[in-house]
């Protein structure tokens, strides 16, 4: 969303993205955006907190009325729980959310990402 986000700035129309993703938010760099440390997909709110989301988006909004540094991220104070069990369930190179076949088919497409680069790396040039 960042680039379509500096996409559109670069036309005329302002934007701000919400981001749960931080170290690609700081990579892409869109105008504006406002940062909670959410699971990805969550990024306006807990669910069945209409409270917590008006409070995420009006944010944005006065980010968007206010934000005058090109890349600006504003850090929201919110938590997603009381504890932080969610991180390790999410953020984890096991990823234990995933069912046994899903887990498989994952690894098989990552061996053969690896199993691709070894071929270029053997058959490129010196």
């Amino acid at each position: 969303m960042g680039l379509v986000a500096r996409h559109l700035e670069a036309n005329g129309i302002p934007t701000v993205t919400f981001s749960c993703a931080r170290d690609i938010t700081e990579a892409v760099r869109p105008p504006r955006s406002v940062f909670v440390v959410y699971p990805l997909g969550s990024t306006c709110g807990r669910p069945f907190d209409p409270a917590n989301q008006r409070a995420v988006l009006l944010a944005g909004l006065r980010l968007l009325e206010t934000g005058r540094t090109p890349g600006e991220i504003v850090d929201l104070p919110y938590v997603w729980s009381a504890d932080e069990t969610w991180k390790q369930l999410i953020v984890s190179p096991e990823q234990p959310f995933l069912s046994d076949e899903a887990e498989a088919r994952r690894q098989a497409g990552l061996d053969a990402a690896r199993a691709g680069k070894r071929k270029a790396k053997a058959t490129a040039p010196d």
